[in-house]
């Protein structure tokens, strides 16, 4: 018997589907408890449409991290600096760029029933982190009085910090989020502002 073959998803469908999630990203964003009822009203879709979609607000979520981390963890694989300090500039710097996913992402994170799974999906950006860390302290350009994991958490609670309480439309916001991290890495503002004098193209604002 011949196996009939898979349709793939009505137009319709795939469009409401992204809209839900869009409407999670900015409802999150704003408040990380938010509703699947705020959710759905944001899509401009009902209660039960939503449910069609996904098979609880937990699921929303997860699907929203998975796709967040895939982005950051793919922004980490593409840092290729020498420099750690520079690396780990540009690394934020990018991170920055995708303001809107960050900053749900760091919503998100901060609610403790999403703390394992987010830090699960993010599992290659933190080591990518962590070997930027190591890499610093054995060139003596990153302070070394903290082990390298913890420096890197350091690293990351810090521009989660940032991320969530500074507003991204500023125009000094990208320049303070990696003068932040470079700051926690162990430079003096002075050294953090000569690096950025020698590779300006860290913090140029990006369309």
């Amino acid at each position: 018997m011949t196996t009939p073959p898979v349709r793939a998803p009505r137009r319709d469908a795939r469009a409401n589907r992204e809209s839900i999630l869009s409407a999670a990203t900015t409802a999150l964003s704003v408040d990380p408890h938010a509703s699947i009822d705020t959710i759905a009203r944001g899509a401009g879709l009902s209660r039960r449409a939503l449910y069609g979609h996904f098979e609880d607000r937990d699921t929303l979520v997860r699907e929203l991290i998975a796709k967040g981390a895939s982005r950051f963890n793919d922004i980490a694989l593409r840092i290729d600096d020498t420099d750690p300090r520079v690396a780990l500039g540009r690394l934020t710097a990018m991170l920055w760029n995708e303001a809107a996913h960050v900053q749900v992402a760091a919503s998100i994170a901060l609610d403790e029933q999403h703390v394992s799974s987010t830090a699960e999906a993010l599992a290659p950006l933190r080591r990518r982190v962590v070997d930027l860390v190591r890499e610093g302290q054995a060139a003596g350009s990153l302070r070394d009085d903290v082990p390298a994991v913890s420096l890197a958490r350091l690293i990351e609670e810090t521009a989660r910090t940032v991320i969530t309480r500074m507003d991204a439309a500023s125009p000094d916001a990208l320049s303070l989020a990696v003068r932040a991290v470079l700051s926690i890495s162990g430079l003096s503002w002075r050294e953090a502002q000569a690096l950025l004098a020698a590779h300006p193209d860290l913090v140029a604002t990006q369309s």
